[in-house]
């Protein structure tokens, strides 16, 4: 069975009609992926999808980037399992300029890029699957404890003395008018 392409040249593409792909990276491929991300485990990773002309200047690639990798917890460390089920869009379009400077607007069309002279797979699903990753995996069960931390004798601060506001409902409640003890009899 022959190898699938993993880089499409932008100029050998049909002008017409859509290119279908199917990229599906071996072990050692998916091994070298989960390391670069940080990832304890990458069991699997498909990303499947078209490339499309749009018009004389654009093509659109819509793919589904379909994943399931190991996270550690951040409490715990322990591996936490993701599977990610993603829909992929770029539209490649000829003439557009990737701005210089540091600062720059955001565009309306965050998924218009300049079009490049090769279109690289394996590199879109990466990027995919690392916008895709929960940011803070959590095992179940795992929670944040408080650290509480003060000098010998000293009582550690609690929330409610980190909220700067909280004292004056004590103060207002002091400084609320109190009604008098026999109430009022008035006739």
């Amino acid at each position: 069975m022959a190898a699938r392409p993993t880089r499409f040249r932008t100029g050998g593409l049909s002008p017409r009609k859509p290119t279908h792909f199917s990229y599906t990276p071996d072990a050692e491929a998916r091994r070298k992926l989960a390391e670069s991300l940080g990832l304890l485990g990458l069991q699997h990773l498909d990303f499947t999808g078209k490339i499309t002309p749009d018009g004389r200047d654009a093509m659109v690639l819509t793919a589904t980037l379909e994943a399931d990798c190991d996270q550690a917890c951040i409490v715990t460390l322990v591996p936490v399992r993701a599977r990610i089920t993603e829909a992929v869009r770029r539209r490649f379009v000829a003439g557009l300029i990737a701005p210089e400077s540091d600062e720059m607007e955001m565009p309306e069309d965050d998924t218009e890029e300049p079009m490049p002279e090769v279109i690289d797979l394996a590199e879109i699903a990466a990027e995919a699957l690392v916008l895709a990753l929960p940011l803070y995996p959590r095992a179940p069960g795992a929670e944040l404890g408080a650290v509480v931390v003060a000098p010998k004798g000293v009582t550690p601060l609690g929330d409610s003395d980190l909220k700067p506001f909280a004292g004056l409902a004590a103060l207002a409640g002091r400084l609320a008018p109190k009604p008098e003890d026999g109430g009022d009899k008035g006739g």
